[in-house]
């Protein structure tokens, strides 16, 4: 089993620095394939996502991509409902619950389809402060953006204490979306963000008795050392092939996810 969770981490972790996500879209499906209880799988993939997205967020601290009260403001929404999910998590039946994962990730295809059909504003440069970023629409003014924000970070929350995602996943798309960020800069956020969020799901699942710790470990470990490798490969890709690469992953995920929950009782 070791080795599956050594090669499970490699992957969540490129996963992690190049779409900004925890890697729970791998580690999920792969616990569940292993023949961990889904709910305990989704419990056990926040303990790695806290070590990959700690890992990916200092190397991407060490190359100047930190934008601390981006990271705080869609970070203290997302740990309050956190616990939320979570308890939603415990609620549901296994076969519901993936079901419900595989939805969420289409839905995130179409949230960066229905952005790539909004007029473009200009890319915002991959170093700018957050106070530079060009936001969607010019005249939205603090209070959407206020709000955008605080929607943002709860529903990644929410999905990280659901579906032991980390809630990158969700919070990527949004971010483009309603944000006006640009995949890369919001994939440099949403990593920091799910540090936050994992910690919050992490201890709602462990009160619950829905995480197994070593095997989360072994994961996390495994993350560290990919997440190395892709978030020093993110900033060399043009955005067209991160989106790309984005979207066909979570349809293929969407599929085996759904195909594993067609399989349970």
């Amino acid at each position: 089993m070791e080795i599956y969770l050594i090669v499970g981490g490699l992957v969540a972790g490129t996963l992690a620095g190049l779409l900004g996500i925890g890697g729970g879209v791998i580690m999920v499906p792969l616990l569940v394939s292993l023949g961990f209880q889904p709910v305990v799988a989704v419990g056990t993939s926040t303990v790695a996502i806290i070590i990959t997205a700690v890992a990916g967020t200092v190397q991407n601290a060490r190359m100047g991509y930190w934008q601390l009260n981006k990271i705080l403001s869609l970070g203290i929404p997302a740990a309050f409902t956190a616990p939320l999910g979570s308890y939603l998590a415990a609620q549901l039946p296994d076969k519901w619950l993936l079901i419900a994962f595989a939805i969420m990730l289409l839905v995130n295809i179409y949230l960066m389809q229905l952005r790539a059909n909004l007029k473009e504003s200009p890319e915002t440069s991959f170093n700018q402060s957050e106070d530079q970023a060009t936001p969607v629409n010019s005249q939205t003014n603090l209070l959407q953006r206020f709000g955008a924000v605080m929607f943002i970070g709860g529903i990644a929350g929410l999905m990280a204490g659901l579906f032991g995602i980390g809630g990158g996943v969700i919070m990527v798309s949004l971010q483009v979306l309603l944000l006006g960020d640009t995949i890369k800069a919001a994939i440099q956020t949403s990593l920091a963000v799910i540090m936050i969020t994992a910690v919050s799901a992490v201890i709602a699942h462990g009160v619950q008795g829905n995480v197994a710790v070593m095997p989360g470990i072994i994961l996390g470990l495994g993350g560290v050392l990919a997440t190395q490798f892709s978030t020093r490969l993110l900033p060399r890709l043009p955005n067209q092939v991160v989106i790309l690469l984005f979207n066909v992953f979570m349809l293929v995920m969407s599929g085996y996810i759904y195909y594993q929950a067609l399989n349970l009782p």
